[in-house]
Parts: structure tokens; sequence; C-alpha cells
């Protein structure tokens, strides 16, 4: 596999339309979201945004000669199929390289650069604000957050196939994908900072799981079918510990992490109505929350092998 060609340039160099640093203060930089869009001009095929995270989005987009201005947010991206020669230049540095799938690109808020794509490219991008990098570096106990490390298609399979689990997780029941967007964006931010960040954080070993009280109480919520809330924080609260630990002391206790569990509780409660009484498939997707029958039929699909009609004739 080839690697990136990478070589320091002067800001004289021809052709090379070198870009510097912005001023402007953090907070009056744009998001991620916004100025993705006008650079790729288009929208994303898929996008899932947690306000108190970060947000995911899938693109397909043509190619590209603009600068990508300095943002508020971190932006992660990933490359799930063909390669694509692209050029980036920032005014220290020209990267002439190919995408290809298990590498990641890291562009820290704050930094710009020209991008030259010359064919329509797939991309899976997190958008990360620098208050999640610094709640988990908390929570986990570990110093500051490190400013993150500028990378262009940098070999991280580890990266790459965590942020790629975003593009075909999400199920279509609210609870089970915001559970599991809180999850994968915890775990991506923990990642990079252990990965690419500038000083590279330890994280301490787990140390034990939850409570017999605590796990209790924690599975009666999951099992709750009201509106209670599942998501990550309000689990976390409710047991008294940060998210990160929380998350780690549950799949201590389990053997499965919180998404996890609900979504082989869901599939239970899925075989029970589906075997023991008449209802329709339709209200079985209803009853455990799914945005439709399609996406539960995939749901159920993904995990048994079978649709929900074909498992119910077979059992019954």
């Amino acid at each position: 596999m080839s690697k990136p060609l990478a070589r320091a340039i002067s800001q004289n160099q021809a052709g090379a339309s070198p870009v510097q640093q912005d001023d402007l203060p953090t907070g009056e930089r744009p998001h991620a979201d916004a100025e993705m869009a006008r650079v790729l001009k288009t929208a994303p095929l898929h996008m899932a945004s947690d306000p108190t995270s970060g947000m995911i989005t899938f693109w397909r987009h043509d190619p590209l000669h603009d600068v990508v201005r300095p943002m508020a947010d971190h932006v992660i991206m990933t490359f799930p199929a063909e390669p694509v020669r692209f050029e980036r230049r920032d005014g220290r540095a020209f990267v002439n390289g190919m995408t290809r799938p298990g590498t990641v690109t890291v562009i820290p808020a704050g930094s710009t650069s020209r991008w030259d794509i010359f064919q329509p490219l797939s991309v899976l991008q997190l958008y990360l604000p620098q208050t999640t990098l610094d709640r988990v570096a908390l929570e986990a106990g570990t110093a500051a957050a490190g400013d993150l490390v500028e990378r262009t298609a940098h070999p991280d399979p580890i990266t790459s196939r965590l942020l790629l689990s975003a593009a075909d997780a999400l199920e279509g029941c609210a609870a089970l994908d915001t559970l599991f967007r809180h999850q994968l964006t915890d775990l991506l931010a923990t990642r990079l900072l252990s990965a690419h960040a500038g000083a590279p954080a330890a994280f301490r070993p787990i140390m034990g799981g939850l409570s017999p009280r605590v796990l209790s109480r924690t599975i009666e919520r999951l099992r709750s079918d009201s509106d209670t809330d599942v998501s990550l924080a309000a689990l976390a609260a409710d047991a008294g510990l940060s998210r990160f630990h929380f998350c780690r002391a549950f799949k201590e206790s389990t053997g499965l992490s919180p998404h996890a569990w609900l979504r082989q509780h869901r599939l239970e409660q899925a075989m029970s109505m589906l075997r023991d009484t008449d209802v329709s498939v339709v209200s079985v997707a209803a009853a455990l929350g799914y945005s439709s029958q399609t996406a539960f039929a995939a749901a159920f699909r993904k995990l048994t092998g079978e649709t929900p009609s074909d498992w119910r004739r077979r059992v019954r």
C-alpha cells in the first residue's frame, strides 16, 4: 500500500495556494457541518447529531478544489470505498496521496488548508467539539486533553473501523441509536486522545463493575417500556458515574455495552411478541420504538439472519 507523499513547501512555491492560520476566536469560527456543506456543495446522505457529544455524517461528493477554512470542531474522516487521488496544502506542507480504506484524516479545530480532490469521493466524518475531548479526558482521570495532531490519509485501521461502524449500525430506533452514538463518540474520543494527540493520554485500567444495586436499577431502567430516558448521560447520572466509567463498569458487570444489552433485550421482546401473539409485524415495530416496519425488519434480520415474518412462520 502506497503512503501519501508529504514534503515541506514555501509560501512562494508555484501552484501552492498557501493558507494562513485564521485568528478568529473559537466561538466565531463556523461549525464543521456548515463549513463542509459549503466546501462540498451538497448535503450529507446521512447525519446523526448529538449536541452533547458531536456529529457523524456520511457524504458522497464531487471533485473539489477549495480551501477548508478554520472550524470550531475537530474533523476526523475515513474512507469506506474507492481510492481517490488528492492533494492537501496548508502553507507549511504539501501532501499528495490516495484516500484508502483503513486510513484516517484529522483536521484539528482552527486549522485551514487547501484541498484538491480529483474524483467523486465517499467519506464518513466525525465532528468533535473540544469540550467532548476535555470531558472524556477528565472522566478518564488523565491529564488535560492534548492538542490533536494533523493527519492526512494516516494508516489507522482501529479508528477507521470504529468510525465506519456508524454507517451501518443505526437501526431506526431512537433509544438504540442515541445510545449507540453516545458510546461510539466517547470511544472515538478515547482513541483520538491515545493515538492522535501531541501528548498521548494513558488510560487507567478498569477497576470492577457496577454494584448489584446500581446494576439492578440500570437494568430496570433499560427494560422500561415507558418514555424513561435511556441515553448514556441519563444512565450514567442515575448510577452516579461519568459516562466513561459507567460504560466500562456496565460491560465489566454484564459482558455487553449498554447499547448491545438494550439491542439484545429488544430482540428478545420482538421474538416473544412474534411467537406468542398475533399482532402484526408493523405493530411490533411500533411497540419497540422503531421508526418503520422496514427499519425493524432490517435490524431483526441483521441479528437473526431472518425477516420477522419468516422467523414467526418457522417457530410457530
